[in-house]
């Protein structure tokens, strides 16, 4: 387990490219400055020299890029305060190149966690530990000050971890919801265009076929075509208004229960289609009365495509307090269970949008004869 999470953080790429170097940078390097400036000129004995002053201007210089290059700037400073600490070791005074100000360092273990790959995030935090450890050794006081210590440099870390965590959840959430919207585009264009050409379909055979004995039939089969392709048209631009669009499109008005019985007009005569509302079917939540109308849109598509020998399909939409309940049944030849799967991603879409309702459909041969489908949806649906 240990060797999994191992490789799992040795495999994390950086984060999405990070912001651009803004007033937030300069005012951190500001601060880090003026700190230095106001202990030098208040702090007792301490006078500026190279060593301090070398140090200032590179803690400074590691700030500013410490998103660009968490990885070098971890390695640089610590690397040169290592060195200081080794130098200690062997007997040379170092304390005249320490000021409290220093503690901006801690600015960059958090950065190494926050904007680092995996490799940079196990390289840099080998070398805070060995500079942690070393600067532990040379100012020894006892292990609480020891604990101190090494918590004071791995605590930032902790917390650009958090972050990092924090925001990937966060972008990983927004991408689960621009998919969601995706899908629902995706079922609307299927419902809506599919249902329309099927008609256009049927139109346009029964117009073929009358021709030549019955013109006055033909062209009003003609007229049909027109009305349902200009409806197909408009609402494939609605949609494509939406995706071009992005956050500021607005969704045109979805039909809705209301809707239902124009489906009966839009599949010609062959097979008769017939509704029937019944019960309490006011006052239903948008995406409950949307669901409503493009399930029984659906079903009635599905029941006009593959409904071998069909003369009727039966539409029957029924409300009492708590349930929306719909049914769609047709007359025609008995089919196998497993229809579905030759039908794409009709059914597949239909019981999507049941499930996130918080409702159930299902879809299978009817016990008398043809194919049913039974939906049943909560009419305040679901909290998402």
């Amino acid at each position: 387990m240990v060797g999994s999470t191992v490789r799992s953080l040795l495999a994390e790429p950086r984060p999405a490219k990070p912001p651009q170097r803004g007033w937030r940078d300069w005012a951190l390097v500001a601060a880090l400055l003026t700190s230095a400036v106001v202990e030098v000129a208040l702090r007792e004995g301490v006078t500026w020299g190279p060593g301090r002053v070398a140090f200032v201007v590179l803690l400074a210089i590691c700030v500013l890029l410490r998103r660009e290059h968490p990885l070098g700037v971890v390695a640089v400073m610590f690397a040169a305060a290592g060195t200081l600490g080794a130098a200690s070791l062997l007997g040379v005074d170092t304390a005249h190149h320490e000021l409290d100000s220093f503690a901006w360092v801690v600015v960059l273990p958090y950065a190494l966690l926050r904007w680092g790959s995996g490799s940079e995030i196990a390289i840099g935090l080998m070398v805070v530990l060995a500079a942690g450890t070393l600067g532990t050794a040379v100012a020894y006081e006892g292990p609480g000050e020891a604990v101190a210590g090494l918590v004071f440099l791995f605590f930032p870390a902790a917390l650009g971890a958090s972050t990092r965590y924090r925001g990937t959840a966060r972008r990983r959430e927004i991408d689960q919801v621009k998919l969601r919207e995706r899908e629902q585009i995706a079922r609307e264009l299927h419902d809506s265009v599919a249902h329309h050409v099927s008609a256009i379909a049927i139109q346009a055979q029964a117009g073929r076929a009358v021709a030549a004995t019955s013109p006055d039939r033909a062209v009003e089969a003609l007229r049909v075509i027109e009305e349902a392709a200009s409806r197909t048209l408009a609402e494939m631009r609605a949609m494509v208004g939406v995706l071009r669009e992005g956050d500021t499109a607005a969704f045109a008005p979805q039909p809705g229960v209301t809707d239902i019985p124009a489906l009966a007009n839009g599949g010609g005569d062959w097979p008769r289609i017939e509704v029937v509302l019944t019960g309490d079917l006011a006052g239903l939540r948008p995406t409950v009365d949307a669901a409503v109308y493009r399930l029984a849109q659906e079903s009635v598509t599905n029941a006009v495509r593959h409904a071998r020998h069909a003369t009727r399909v039966e539409v029957h939409v029924e409300g009492d307090a708590d349930w929306i309940r719909l049914t769609v049944r047709d007359d025609g030849d008995a089919r196998p269970a497993d229809r579905d799967d030759r039908m794409g991603y009709g059914l597949i879409g239909m019981a999507e949008r049941a499930t996130l309702l918080g409702g159930t459909l299902q879809a299978g041969p009817d016990q008398i004869k043809g194919w049913s489908v039974h939906a049943t949806l909560p009419r305040t649906g679901a909290d998402a």
